[in-house]
């Protein structure tokens, strides 16, 4: 990653964080606003890791279950063109296999919202599987307590 890149990176991911700091304090219209012109900036062709960031948590900010699934989907998506490479030039100690386990859940989560189980299970399948490749810290025992219960909420419908 050159120089430039490397500045550009960082005022996409900081102007991520910072629609994100709206979200977590309860200003999710702003908050998708602001995802929303970040959006039209990057593209749906843009670099793999501000796109998978910002539909991550742009699908967060949603109060439509069918929206915040296109959302989850683009994330997804963004995530399989991602290189562990990229990756690492924004976070030297992240892998790309580490995210499927949380875009698979959010995934599962939303088919499960939207009543279409089947969708909601094969999603739960994959996060549980690609949990193996967490790492035993906070994140990762968060991630898998929410497979957990998920599948228990499953179970009971």
């Amino acid at each position: 990653m050159t120089e430039q890149q490397q500045v550009s990176d960082d005022g996409v991911m900081t102007r991520i964080g910072q629609a994100l700091m709206l979200l977590h304090g309860g200003d999710r219209e702003e908050a998708r606003n602001r995802f929303g012109l970040l959006w039209q900036q990057i593209g749906p062709d843009g670099d793999p890791l501000h796109r998978c960031t910002l539909a991550h948590y742009m699908a967060d900010a949603q109060d439509d279950p069918d929206t915040e699934l296109a959302w989850d989907l683009r994330a997804l998506s963004a995530a399989e063109d991602l290189t562990d490479e990229r990756l690492a030039a924004h976070d030297a100690s992240a892998a790309v296999r580490a995210l499927y386990p949380s875009l698979h859940l959010n995934l599962a989560a939303d088919y499960a919202e939207l009543h279409r189980p089947d969708a909601a299970r094969a999603h739960l399948d994959r996060a549980r599987a690609a949990a193996d490749h967490l790492d035993d810290d906070g994140y990762g025992t968060g991630v898998r307590a929410a497979i957990e219960r998920l599948e228990l909420r499953l179970r009971g419908e």
